[in-house]
């Protein structure tokens, strides 16, 4: 399953996009980034078989384990593309939260879309050590 992180906002050569190159050099499953203007642009055409998660604030708050069981489980059912949606500064509107499969929030909290980019290739590395019972993560 490919997991492709569809964010707005050019990260250019930044702190940001050192910790999302780390992460994402780790990650064991196919992946993509695809990056889009502040505003205006298409996303890519959505191809049978995909999934859309959507970061947002009034999203799941989901733990480690979760978030990688719910990968785990769209893997094992034949899910061809994770695509994960990271808006600009104004964030998504509702039309474009009910098109998507899932919502998720890094907490209450605001943060800039380039740290969730950093975030959120955390966790997909974090997700994939998970699933390949690697000790690294550790619950509790």
């Amino acid at each position: 399953m490919l997991l492709h992180i569809i964010a707005r906002g050019k990260i250019g050569r930044s702190p940001e996009a050192d910790l999302v190159d780390r992460y994402v050099k780790r990650l064991t499953m196919p992946h993509k980034i695809t990056e889009m203007p502040d505003r205006g642009g298409k996303l890519p055409p959505v191809a049978p078989g995909t999934v859309t998660v959507m970061l947002d604030e009034k999203g799941k708050q989901l733990s480690s384990m979760d978030f990688a069981r719910r990968i785990e489980g769209w893997r094992d059912t034949g899910t061809r593309e994770c695509r994960f949606l990271i808006g600009a500064a104004d964030g998504f509107d509702d039309a474009d939260r009910d098109n998507a499969d899932l919502l998720i929030a890094f907490g209450a909290m605001t943060w800039p879309h380039m740290m969730a980019r950093a975030m959120l290739a955390e966790q997909l590395w974090r997700a994939c050590s998970i699933l390949a019972n690697h000790p690294y993560h550790r619950e509790g």
